[in-house]
């Protein structure tokens, strides 16, 4: 492919200008592909919390190859050799590391789709770009999967500090209002150092690591798991499920194409490798979703219908959360008043009644971790490091069992 440098600066919320680094680049971007993105948005239903959550997966994929820029920049000043091919490298493999994202991901990973993650389908897409590019990605896609002899450029990309999770984090407290979020992303760049090649972090940048932990584990309360939101995420993925059942019984549902391939079988991983279901994959966006859940509203399948009339209202569920499973006496009842209040069978009904678990895991060590470098050389993790109490409490999951029902149920 042609490597003609083509200027391109674009105007970000949260960064000011950023350039793109190279022409191979700014092809990708413009590829129909990854301009699907702008489709998408990056906290699915967060919006019908926080209203001023439309903020979507392109703008994130471009804040974080910005980051990336001045991630690479930094490692440079402190005299690590990288090439300008690895550069473009990392770069490409942050722009695309979100591009198996479907329309509100996560409702759709659990609901149409089994068995095969974003991050799967991502790599699927990039071998089918790479293929486009005639072998110009072949690097990048190392880097993506951790195949390249340079591993601190793909911790660059996915670990427990990436350039992905400093960008989502500053950007979605940004759209949200949700002031706790916000971290010194820049100080943490600046402080980025590689030790064998590990990436590490100054010593000097202990409190705004501090600072990134304790925003994460707020963030995901207040915002990816708000009660609300995973009560509106649920009650979509009831819907896609029931419209899936309803579609692989023979029954008419109002769709996209792309939708429709979906609705009408079961796809899993292996489905994926059919280049035909991928490119109708690749055809989906928020507007096909929520395109067919208005029209749902009128279906003649009862269940059906509420579930999309409620979603739609934003009739949200009732839900409430405990530190244990929650009684099973308890769910049977809810789902027996549905059954006879809506007139549908207990396995229309149980649609409407959800129970399961949320995990909010900040940071992990037995995964991977943070370390800080110290003057004297030597590395030390984050939780041994801190004096901060809190950072050791959350160096482990917390688990929260929720129960969601519907809020029209009389007298619940």
């Amino acid at each position: 492919m042609a490597r003609q440098q083509r200027m391109k600066i674009l105007n970000d919320p949260i960064y000011g200008f950023i350039t793109v680094p190279d022409a191979q680049v700014l092809a990708l971007i413009d590829h129909p592909w990854f301009q699907r993105l702008r489709y998408i948005k990056q906290i699915g239903l967060g919006h019908l919390v926080y209203p001023g959550a439309l903020h979507t997966r392109f703008h994130h994929a471009l804040g974080a190859m910005h980051l990336m820029g001045e991630a690479i920049a930094t490692l440079r000043g402190k005299g690590h050799a990288i090439t300008e091919e690895e550069a473009l490298g990392a770069s490409v493999a942050i722009l695309l590391h979100d591009i198996g994202h479907g329309p509100f991901s996560h409702a759709l990973e659990h609901s149409l789709v089994q068995g095969i993650g974003h991050e799967d389908v991502s790599a699927l897409v990039m071998d089918a770009l790479n293929t486009e590019f005639h072998g110009a990605l072949d690097l990048g896609i190392r880097i993506f999967r951790d195949q390249y002899p340079k591993r601190f450029l793909h911790q660059l990309v996915s670990s427990q500090l990436d350039v992905d999770r400093i960008d989502y984090l500053n950007r979605d407290s940004f759209y949200t209002g949700v002031s706790e979020g916000v971290i010194g992303g820049e100080r943490i760049i600046k402080m980025l150092q590689v030790v064998d090649d590990r990436l590490v972090v100054e010593e000097k940048a202990i409190y705004s690591i501090e600072k990134f932990l304790v925003a994460r584990r707020l963030m995901y309360w207040q915002v990816y798991l708000h009660k609300t939101v995973v009560a509106c995420e649920m009650m979509l993925v009831e819907t896609l499920r029931r419209a899936q059942q309803l579609a692989m019984q023979g029954s008419t549902l109002f769709a996209s194409p792309a939708l429709l391939r979906f609705l009408r079988a079961r796809h899993t991983r292996e489905s994926f490798q059919d280049p035909a279901v991928l490119a109708d994959f690749l055809r989906l966006d928020d507007h096909d979703i929520m395109g067919a859940v208005k029209v749902w509203c009128a279906h003649e399948d009862k269940a059906l219908a509420q579930l999309a009339s409620d979603l739609v209202s934003r009739r949200n569920l009732r839900i409430a959360l405990q530190n244990i499973p929650w009684d099973d006496t308890r769910i049977d009842t809810l789902r027996a008043r549905v059954a006879a209040q809506l007139g549908i069978d207990a396995d229309a009904a149980a649609r409407f009644v959800i129970t399961g678990r949320i995990v909010n895991n900040a940071y992990d060590p037995a995964k991977d971790r943070i370390e800080l470098l110290y003057k004297d050389g030597t590395l030390h993790d984050i939780a041994e490091a801190s004096d901060n109490l809190g950072i050791q409490a959350i160096s482990g999951p917390v688990e929260k069992w929720y129960l969601a029902w519907p809020r029209w149920l009389k007298d619940a």
